[in-house]
């Protein structure tokens, strides 16, 4: 397994401070029906259009499945997980996010279990999985950093591997223009935008991806969120 390099490292620290110490109130509001700005309201629908999209291609009937929600935030796709049965790790760098996560999660969740976690998505004590689902957790990372974080899962995931990527559009850059506009303790981390085509070059060339191929893709593009989705499934 490829250890993390110190780019990788960098940008965790940085997302760690955003998420735990800076914006987790912003963040708060923005998962939950709480009134937002017609900004945000638009990266509130976007993000939820994304997660069904995700969703939709994992299996309906997951009893007996061991699923990674890499990065999961507030907890909202590793509730809808485990409800179709799944016993989902949920982990995130952000202690104040998971305790969040922990205090909206529903007193039934099915056949399904949640076990929250701080840490690395990377760690390699949290055993192996049939899935692993990563929304708009590994956005702040270049394409070398993501290609190499997702080989690094890969070697300890049976089935698939869903994930979401910045897309590299004109539209895009305007976003990320507006956005320094933001009071900078309200801005997150500078996503990185990458190349679709460059990016399946990168995977292609990955060692520990030689098992697996892309599969469905998917761009959602609501006002100021901007994301794609992927995956790549074990061949």
């Amino acid at each position: 397994m490829n250890l993390p390099n110190v780019s990788y490292l960098q940008r965790r620290g940085q997302l760690e401070i955003y998420f735990d110490r800076t914006a987790v109130d912003a963040w708060a509001r923005l998962t939950s029906d709480a009134p937002v700005s017609g900004i945000r309201a638009t990266v509130r629908a976007g993000r939820n259009e994304m997660r069904r999209t995700l969703l939709s291609w994992l299996p309906t009937d997951m009893r007996g499945k061991r699923v990674l929600d890499a990065g999961c935030g507030t907890g909202a796709l590793a509730v809808e997980v485990a409800r179709r049965g799944a016993q989902v790790v949920a982990i995130d760098l952000s202690p104040k996010l998971i305790q969040l996560a922990a205090e909206r999660l529903p007193h039934d969740v099915g056949y399904g279990h949640i076990d929250f976690r701080v840490g690395d998505l990377l760690d390699p004590t949290l055993g192996e999985f049939d899935h692993v689902v990563s929304m708009d957790s590994l956005i702040h990372y270049d394409t070398t950093d993501l290609v190499r974080t997702l080989g690094n899962l890969a070697e300890r995931t049976r089935a698939s591997l869903v994930f979401t990527f910045a897309p590299r559009t004109a539209l895009l850059s305007v976003m990320h223009a507006v956005g320094r506009l933001f009071p900078r303790h309200d801005r997150a981390p500078m996503i990185e935008p990458v190349v679709d085509a460059a990016l399946r070059k990168c995977l292609a060339r990955q060692a520990e991806l030689s098992a697996w191929a892309p599969g469905r893709s998917q761009r959602i593009a609501r006002g100021f969120y901007i994301s794609q989705g992927m995956e790549l499934a074990r061949r």
